[in-house]
């Protein structure tokens, strides 16, 4: 299948060069972020007041067990049936060596698509990306690798529409809390972030610490969602990793997407909520 082009409208890119896998040196395009429309849109709408956004950590498309396992058609199974305006997604591994399987169902559902690659997996890129059912007016990424330990990163798009704007932000933090919260900072103090904000990701946060409260000092000042729901480990949820929080909007309810394909899919369950840009 020929690729459809796509197109960058903001970067910050890192010189330098890694390995695709096979010992070839490719350019490194950490940081930059890449849009790409579908064939057909399933929406000629932009914006609304209210709509609903989601979060998943697809696990490089190995399912639940991880490792070298290759399943996109789980994770793409459970995306496709939660029917909401925004999906925000992590560690999406596109691969080197095969069809990427988030370009294809991208233009399944007819929905837009930007990511930016964090770093480099054995097997492909690993992404943080969003997919839209509206076209973006932006979109951006800023660098939130903070340590030599983990490379991180955080797509920012931007959408216009009923005489409303909202930044939407996909990220996945890292693992040591101190680096956590520089992270948050670094978000927080992004001059780009004005307005209405809505922060989607796995935070890697089970416990309040000094990123969460950071993140509630900032983001939950119109709404009070303390009460996260589970969504790690996916077949036995006790820990609230992936989370949504919203500052300049409303954020009216907040849920785990518990289904049997989403136990199987990924070690994470997606997290969903309704957002409202009136309040």
């Amino acid at each position: 299948m020929a690729q459809k082009p796509t197109s960058t409208i903001s970067s910050r890119t890192r010189d330098g060069f890694r390995t695709d896998g096979r010992g070839f040196r490719r350019e490194q395009e950490t940081n930059v972020a890449v849009t790409r429309p579908p064939d057909r849109s399933a929406s000629d709408a932009g914006l609304t007041t209210i709509f609903e956004v989601a979060t998943y950590n697809v696990h490089r498309w190995a399912g639940v067990a991880g490792g070298s396992r290759w399943n996109p058609e789980l994770a793409a199974g459970v995306i496709s049936e939660l029917d909401v305006e925004i999906i925000a997604l992590q560690e999406v591994l596109r691969p080197f060596d095969a069809e990427d399987p988030l370009e294809v169902l991208a233009d399944a559902l007819g929905l837009h698509l930007t990511s930016v690659s964090t770093r480099v997996h054995r097997h492909g890129e690993l992404r943080n990306a969003i997919l839209s059912r509206w076209p973006m007016t932006s979109a951006f990424t800023i660098d939130l690798s903070l340590s030599r330990l983990e490379q991180r990163s955080a797509i920012v798009t931007q959408f216009e529409g009923a005489g409303a704007s909202v930044s939407i932000v996909s990220t996945h933090l890292a693992l040591v809390d101190r680096t956590r919260k520089r992270q948050v900072q670094s978000l927080l103090d992004d001059e780009r972030l004005q307005g209405a904000a809505i922060l989607l990701g796995d935070m890697n946060a089970w416990r309040r610490c000094p990123a969460t409260r950071t993140l509630e000092r900032e983001f939950t000042i119109l709404h009070h969602n303390r009460a996260w729901p589970p969504s790690f480990p996916s077949t036995r949820p006790v820990l609230a990793l992936d989370r949504i929080y919203a500052r300049g909007a409303n954020v009216r309810s907040l849920r785990s997407h518990d289904t049997p394909a989403a136990r199987k899919a990924s070690d994470h369950l997606p997290v969903l909520a309704t957002v409202d840009l009136d309040d």
